[in-house]
């Protein structure tokens, strides 16, 4: 049986409006969570990628988790006095670059209110932890290819055409230092037509499995 949070509680605990009092699904927030997989992770005590861990996310000051290069504008929101609720998290999630402009967050949003209350439930921890290759499509054995890092060096002009070392204004995530399973399971979701996004899904339709391997394991060997 799928376990449910009650989000009306958490909602009067953290003061946010009766509008977004309604029931979250935690086990299908950890799915929709997927598409995030590539920048964040969700688990007690794992590691930041690109973006914080957002494990326990409710009640932080924003911008404040330490060892993580938050752009400025995150920096700053929290500085402000931004902390993450119920009610704040379901704006960001709504549209990240229009609830704090300047944000460097790529993702476009979740329109849909269900889907953002599930994702906020899953969020406060009361779901197991689903880790991003227990949630993927792909067979394991995707993420055991050895990958060549000079074959990668050759391959990732394209790639450092639009993603930079130091993020972009336009909200273009770092993958330089992204951990391998991340970079593989975002490459086959965008070409598999799992995630969506006009560009990365015609690069990687040219890409073979071995050849996102070695891209993996070459910016995985990089500093920022």
């Amino acid at each position: 049986m799928l376990r449910r949070v009650l989000l009306p509680i958490l909602a009067a605990l953290a003061g946010a409006p009766v509008a977004l009092a309604q029931e979250g699904d935690a086990e299908r927030g950890a799915v929709l969570f997927r598409q995030c997989n590539s920048c964040h992770v969700a688990e007690p005590d794992g590691p930041s990628r690109t973006g914080p861990n957002l494990y326990g996310v409710l009640g932080r000051t924003a911008g404040t988790l330490d060892g993580v290069r938050y752009s400025p504008a995150i920096r700053e929101a929290g500085e402000g006095g931004l902390i993450w609720t119920v009610e704040t998290l379901d704006g960001f999630l709504q549209d990240p670059r229009g609830y704090i402009p300047g944000s460097r967050m790529s993702f476009r949003g979740l329109p849909d209110l269900q889907d953002r209350m599930d994702v906020i439930a899953y969020l406060t921890g009361d779901a197991p932890v689903v880790h991003s290759s227990e949630l993927g499509r792909l067979s394991p054995e995707i993420f055991t290819i050895e990958g060549d890092v000079e074959y990668g060096e050759y391959l990732s002009s394209e790639c450092v055409a639009c993603h930079s070392a130091s993020g972009s204004d336009e909200g273009i995530p770092v993958i330089t230092g992204l951990e391998p399973e991340a970079f593989i399971l975002a490459l086959h979701d965008y070409r598999d037509g799992h995630r969506e996004h006009q560009v990365m899904t015609t690069v990687t339709a040219r890409l073979t499995d071995e050849e996102i391997a070695s891209l993996a394991a070459y910016f995985a060997e990089l500093e920022e």
